[in-house]
């Protein structure tokens, strides 16, 4: 199967996520950085955005999932931002997401996580 590889290079989210007090109730900027292997069924004919994945989907769906409600922990952020990237997009094959906070710490540019997924294929 032929793969096209979309990717986000630092998308910036203001989100409510930490466990802290002073994370509570505030907002505080997250770095994305994302890549989607989506499968080619067919070449394309035209240049068409009906034939391709439109990369501003995912985007608008990623700030949707960073922006809906206060969530605890990265990993959790992680974790739904997956479920949701791969439910909503069938023709993502694999991803990775690496989200960071880049105002956690004085001494760093940024602590995150990082998870990658592949979609089951069956045959």
């Amino acid at each position: 199967m032929q793969t096209r590889r979309i990717f986000f290079s630092r998308l910036a989210v203001d989100s409510q996520i930490g466990i802290l007090d002073h994370e509570r109730g505030a907002r505080q900027p997250l770095h994305i950085d994302a890549e989607f292997d989506v499968a080619i069924h067919t070449p394309r004919k035209v240049d068409d955005i009906h034939e391709v994945l439109d990369y501003r989907r995912l985007r608008e769906a990623i700030i949707d999932e960073c922006t809906r409600a206060h969530v605890d922990l990265l990993e959790t952020l992680c974790d739904q931002l997956q479920t949701r990237l791969l439910a909503d997009f069938p023709d993502v094959m694999a991803l990775r997401l690496r989200v960071g906070k880049p105002l956690a710490f004085a001494d760093c540019a940024a602590v995150g996580i990082e998870v990658t997924a592949t979609r089951e294929v069956t045959a």
